[in-house]
């Protein structure tokens, strides 16, 4: 398994710290190899570790009870600083007591867990702030394509596009093994993560309701809207049962609602969001017909890795003009729309036309899967296997820095340093133009 040095990067710094360092994300998503690779390198400076993974049933016959934790813990571990791992522990009940007990007398403490529960009211009050948390979600394409190298193959950017980036897929060799491996994935989580943890009796039009939100991935929705969409398939479902419903799916990182932000009201819009899923595998293998939905996946998979990047997304209404996502980092703006192809003409007006009144001082890109670069004086146009390769979005130029770009060019041909200014321009065309 690859190293997974973004996420761990971060929590390093907290190794030695008295905070409960949470791991937390959607199943599958390689929270416990973060974990066992997180004690790969404590080893290199302690053997006072002490390991258990509550999806084990060796580990959860003999602990049941957050005192079982601690005892455990204590008789196995040594005098100084002890790293206490404990792997999926929601599993077991009043854990967060386990935890408040243990940070007390001297161990450091790493926990994981596939709902976010794990930072609910109730648990951050009992710690009264004493910890901090980790989202980790499914591999980018980046880490997709290193992973698949250990097994001698080859991700395109199509196959990410339809079966997204949960690490474990890459280990099956045809794609009905894949598809037989995510659908199991998926009924684990919707079954055991969100039905059996809270106690839904309606579990039928539950998994209808999650079987239409995750195929309709990419898509500003309301909780009436989509009770009325269960009304008019004959499932009786109230706006407050919808809204309920979504937040458990959010609850298991199944699920991700951007903000939307009008310029008209100069607020955010609460009665609305965009649904994002976090992996799109959750979309394609609902698709009966193999008529997958690229588009929407392509802008959800966008939305992945603006996240990843560390940027905070949203959704902006232009003035009636949606654009897909304004991702905001360190104090830059980037002004992000996506779509498949704008080679159609219509398609294309339609898409440039949303960044219409945008200040000249934010960054506006269009990204699309077109070979011909439509950029613009104003308007950055990347290919989307060339956004998947990067790190961010500075790399890309706004129209001032293309034009002074240029003008730079044009004065050392004035200069006499033709030849220089010549191989530069022709350099630079090649990349931007």
């Amino acid at each position: 398994m690859i190293k997974r040095e973004k996420y761990i990067s971060e929590i390093r710094s907290f190794y030695d710290s008295d905070l409960i360092k949470i791991i937390t994300g959607v199943r599958r998503c390689g929270k416990s190899i973060i974990m066992e690779q997180i004690i790969d390198e404590l080893k290199g400076v302690s053997s006072n570790i002490v390991y258990l993974d509550f999806d084990d049933r060796a580990v959860t016959a003999q602990i049941e009870t957050w005192k079982d934790i601690v005892e455990y813990v204590n008789k196995n571990r040594r005098e100084g600083l002890c790293y206490v791992f404990l792997d999926e522990v929601q599993e077991v009940e009043d854990w967060a007591i386990a935890c408040k007990s243990l940070r007390r007398e001297n161990c450091s403490v790493f926990i994981t867990g596939s709902n976010s529960k794990l930072l609910s009211k109730e648990f951050t009050k009992e710690l009264s702030g004493r910890y901090v948390s980790f989202r980790i979600r499914p591999f980018i394409y980046k880490e997709l394509c290193e992973y698949a190298k250990e097994f001698n193959t080859d991700v395109t950017v199509t196959d990410y596009l339809v079966w997204g980036g949960f690490p474990k897929r890459i280990e099956f060799s045809d794609v009905q093994a894949q598809r037989r491996y995510l659908n199991d994935l998926d009924e684990t989580i919707v079954l055991n993560d969100i039905i059996n943890r809270y106690k839904i009796r309606k579990s039928e039009e539950f998994k209808k309701l999650a079987n239409f939100v995750l195929i309709s991935n990419a898509r500003i929705y309301s909780a009436k809207s989509i009770a009325d969409y269960m009304k008019s398939h004959g499932i009786k479902c109230s706006t407050n049962t919808v809204q309920k419903w979504i937040g458990y799916l959010c609850e298991a990182y199944v699920i991700d609602q951007a903000p939307r932000f009008s310029t008209r009201a100069k607020k955010e819009l609460e009665q609305s969001k965009k649904l994002f899923n976090c992996d799109v595998s959750l979309n394609s293998i609902r698709c009966t017909s193999g008529r997958y939905d690229l588009t929407h996946n392509m802008e959800n998979i966008v939305y992945n890795e603006l996240v990843y990047m560390g940027y905070e997304v949203s959704v902006y209404d232009n003035n009636g003009r949606e654009i897909d996502f304004l991702a905001e980092k360190n104090g830059k703006k980037y002004y992000v729309q996506v779509a498949y192809s704008i080679e159609n003409e219509k398609t294309y007006n339609r898409e440039f036309s949303a960044f219409n009144n945008i200040s000249q001082l934010d960054k506006k890109i269009i990204i699309t899967n077109d070979e011909i670069d439509y950029s613009t004086s104003n308007v950055q146009h990347i290919q989307f296997r060339e956004f998947l390769k990067m790190n961010d979005l500075d790399g890309y130029m706004t129209a001032e820095e293309i034009h002074s770009k240029i003008k730079k060019g044009h004065n050392q041909a004035m200069s006499g340093d033709c030849v220089k200014a010549e191989a530069a321009f022709s350099e630079f065309k090649k990349k931007h133009f």
